[in-house]
C-alpha cells in the first residue's frame, strides 16, 4: 500500500510544478493525507495569493468527498443531489476542478489540490501529481 509520506508528497508537488512550468502558469500545489490534513504545500513564484487557500481546500475536498472536485461541481449544481455542498464544512468544499484524490487499490489515501490557472489547467497539473503518486 502506498504511504503518503512527506517525501512522496514532495514528489507529487515536483511533478505538478514541472507540468505547471511546461504550460507557463504559476500554481499553488497542496497534498493532503487520508484525514484531509496538509502534508505539503508549495506556492510557485508569481502564483496568485488566493490560490494558496484554494489549493489546500481542493486537496481537502477531494479527500473528504472521495471525489474529484470537478465531479463535486457536477453533483452540487441547482437541482442536483448535493446542491449547496459548497456551503458546508466551513466553506472548505471546493466545487470546481483542480482537486483529485490519491488512491491506492481503490482506497483514498490522500488528495492533491492545484490552483492558479483555469479549472482545466488546474486539473491538468493535478493529474501530473497523481501520475507521480501512481508511479511510486
Amino acid at each position: 500500500m502506498h504511504e503518503l509520506t512527506l517525501d512522496t508528497a514532495k514528489e507529487i508537488i515536483d511533478a505538478a510544478e514541472e507540468r505547471a512550468a511546461e504550460i507557463d502558469v504559476p500554481m499553488c500545489v497542496a497534498v493532503a493525507n487520508e484525514g484531509g490534513n496538509l502534508v505539503a504545500f508549495h506556492r510557485m513564484d508569481g502564483a496568485l495569493l488566493a490560490s494558496s487557500d484554494i489549493a489546500r481546500n481542493k486537496a481537502y475536498s477531494s479527500v473528504a468527498m472521495e471525489l474529484e472536485t470537478e465531479t463535486i461541481q457536477e453533483v452540487s449544481q441547482p437541482g442536483a443531489s448535493l446542491y449547496g455542498l459548497g456551503n458546508t464544512n466551513d466553506g472548505r468544499i471546493v466545487t470546481f476542478g483542480g482537486g483529485l484524490p490519491l488512491e491506492d487499490d481503490g482506497t483514498v489515501v490522500g488528495g492533491v489540490g492545484v490552483s492558479g490557472g483555469s479549472a482545466d489547467e488546474d486539473v491538468d497539473v493535478a493529474e501530473a501529481g497523481v501520475d507521480a503518486f501512481d508511479r511510486e
